[in-house]
């Protein structure tokens, strides 16, 4: 049976029957009217003592969700913007080292790829992607060439990270080229580049919806390097501490390092912690000594 709707006035009087207390209730309105209250309860969820009848713990404050809501979306500003880096870099290296092997149209080649149902499969994705763009390029491609597949730097231009990674995945595992991709990420291991780039691509999935990242369960298995050019963390990440984000956000930073060493992400992701620093980041997997850990410092 579903259940009815509420007014707002009715939203910030359950939350008041919860025991959630509010530093300002003619506030609230304001807030409910533009954040809804479903969305809201992902950021108040950990502040319940009662997870069955939602009873908030004494001392739940109405504007500390807020607050944590506000700095979920500057965490997700940065994160994406990290992500981007590493989206671009890697549809560069695939253009450039397999146009150079294998030529302009490498990615009708069958011969370079692992699992043909899985390449049929990538193949159709970025036809059907192709074929729906209105991007000018495209446009005046297929206006000048009617007959002819676009080159490889137009037609990945339009595709997805998700779609990219899944085409690096399955190249063949002993094309030097796959092997170089890696190394220029800072990898010695090609599955570990793979297995990175599916989970950045779950987060920046995530992030596009404008869900909530903070305290996310990273559903995503990932491999993590036996060791690396330069140093990401003192320890192994074990299955359960790689369910938060931290050790998935060490590997962003790291694969940053290696593609725009001048960056300032770690400089954002610190001041933002320091203007939030009530935000637990404990609860996104961050250990007690994390401004020590290698990629950190």
């Amino acid at each position: 049976m579903s259940k009815a709707p509420k007014t707002i006035p009715d939203q910030i009087n359950l939350l008041l029957s919860r025991n959630m207390t509010f530093l300002d209730v003619n506030n609230a309105p304001h807030f409910l009217s533009n954040i809804s209250y479903y969305r809201l309860k992902g950021y108040w969820w950990e502040m319940q003592d009662d997870k069955v009848n939602h009873h908030f713990r004494n001392g739940s404050i109405f504007e500390d969700v807020i607050d944590l809501y506000n700095f979920d979306r500057h965490f997700r500003l940065i994160t994406f913007n990290a992500i981007e880096r590493i989206e671009i870099a890697l549809r560069t290296k695939l253009i450039y080292h397999l146009s150079i092997a294998y030529g302009a149209e490498w990615y009708l080649n069958p011969s370079i790829f692992d699992k043909p149902k899985e390449y049929m499969a990538l193949l159709a994705k970025t036809f059907t992607d192709v074929g729906r763009s209105s991007e000018e390029f495209i446009v005046k491609h297929f206006d000048n060439h009617p007959d002819e597949h676009p080159e490889s730097w137009k037609a990945l231009e339009i595709l997805t990270l998700g779609t990219l990674s899944k085409i690096y995945q399955n190249l063949q595992h002993q094309l030097p080229e796959k092997n170089r991709i890696a190394r220029e990420f800072g990898l010695f291991n090609q599955k570990n580049l793979v297995s990175w780039l599916l989970t950045i691509t779950f987060i920046r999935n995530v992030i596009a919806h404008h869900s909530r990242l903070w305290n996310r369960v990273i559903i995503n298995k990932y491999d993590w390097p036996k060791n690396t050019p330069q140093p990401i963390l003192t320890y192994t990440p074990d299955n359960h501490q790689r369910r938060k984000i931290f050790p998935i956000l060490s590997a962003i930073l790291y694969l940053n390092d290696q593609i725009s060493p001048g960056h300032h992400l770690k400089t954002e992701f610190t001041q933002l912690f320091q203007t939030f620093n009530n935000v637990p980041l404990a609860k996104m997997g961050f250990p007690r000594t994390w401004q020590s850990e290698p990629i950190w410092t």
